[in-house]
């Protein structure tokens, strides 16, 4: 019996969720073909139909990020307004609670830069095909000019994701959210998102 009209993209997708989840909770190195297909309910056999390799699959999660524009998950408590500039809207999206919490719908350049920098080059390849989406699109809206907009871009790109790691990677809470909050002030100053406070209040402060 033949199978339904769209159940083989259905499946790509199983496949695809199923790993996005378990690279952001443990790894790249860590998740097995196996264990990617036991977690979205179908068997080892059927893997090589859809993928030529675990890197292959891997290059297929990134393109879920930045570079899908249908990406379906969005974090609790993060909205977005599509009248408003992008930019300092995907710094304090990416720098919320919500995406520190949602561990397994997070994006992907937060749980893989080590395996990253171990890995073959459809892995590396897929790795900078979403960090420069992701620089493409703050740049859009980058207001300072005191560096190119690319530039100032990629340092804003880095403080968000370098953020992100290394508040997951604290064990005081508190701590874990100065943080985030600290990568958040400066990556909107670097992309001139916020007011600066005038001269006469900055004089009264000093007097």
């Amino acid at each position: 019996m033949p199978y339904p009209a769209g159940h083989r993209e259905q499946v790509r997708k199983r496949i695809v969720d199923s790993a996005r989840r378990l690279f952001n909770r443990r790894g790249f190195e860590s998740v097995s073909v196996d264990s990617i297909m036991a977690h979205a309910g179908l068997t080892r056999g059927g893997f090589y139909s859809y993928f030529e390799s675990k890197s292959d699959l891997y290059a297929e999660v990134m393109r879920c990020f930045f570079t899908d524009p249908d990406w379906e998950h969005r974090w609790e408590g993060v909205e977005f307004n599509a009248a408003a500039e992008a930019g300092p809207q995907i710094v304090r999206a990416y720098l919320s609670r919500g995406h520190f919490e949602d561990v397994e719908n997070s994006c992907p350049l937060i749980a893989l830069p080590n395996d990253v920098a171990r890995s073959d080059a459809t892995v590396k390849a897929a790795f900078e095909t979403v960090f420069k989406a992701m620089v493409a699109l703050l740049g859009r809206d980058v207001r300072n000019s005191t560096q190119s907009r690319e530039n100032a871009a990629m340092a804003i790109a880095a403080l968000c994701i370098g953020g992100m790691v290394v508040s997951r990677s604290m064990n005081d809470p508190a701590l874990g959210d100065r943080l985030r909050e600290a990568a958040a002030k400066t990556a909107l100053q670097l992309g001139g998102w916020t007011k600066p406070k005038s001269r006469a209040r900055r004089r009264r402060k000093l007097s």
